[in-house]
């Protein structure tokens, strides 16, 4: 990966959206390669411009825990897949606009996948320590 970051390079997280299997069942054996070529291409671009950190697919199976002390655990995939996230990539860019560039370019948006950007911050707004104190004395 070439360092090609900038003082002024922000993290984002694309997260995305209705990557199901279904979305891709109507492409021959031969498009389904074609995408995966692409998608891999898009993704191994940002790496070389050092504008990816990483990239990684999520199991569609899910856990969300909720209510106090944690007393509601509800085991996923939940009805509405297309809200699930399959995956994400972390993006570090100057801001949100060349983030929605980036992401604009996917090639899985051609086939229903929806991305989300989103700017991580190290800053809650609850004042919840959201790094490690050997991150946060690295920036």
């Amino acid at each position: 990966m070439n360092d090609t970051t900038t003082p002024e390079s922000n993290p984002f997280m694309l997260l995305f959206r209705n990557t199901g299997p279904e979305n891709y069942l109507g492409l021959s054996a031969e498009q389904r390669q074609r995408a995966v070529e692409r998608w891999n291409a898009w993704f191994e671009g940002l790496l070389a411009e050092g504008k990816a950190i990483e990239g990684q697919p999520l199991e569609p199976e899910t856990r969300l825990i909720s209510g106090r002390g944690g007393a509601r655990i509800t085991d996923g995939p939940f009805p509405e897949s297309k809200e699930a996230i399959g995956g994400y990539v972390m993006l570090l860019v100057h801001d949100v606009d060349e983030a929605t560039r980036i992401a604009s370019t996917h090639p899985g948006l051609d086939y229903g996948m929806e991305i989300e950007v989103r700017q991580l911050t190290a800053h809650c707004h609850l004042g919840v320590t959201t790094r490690s104190a050997t991150a946060a004395r690295s920036v």
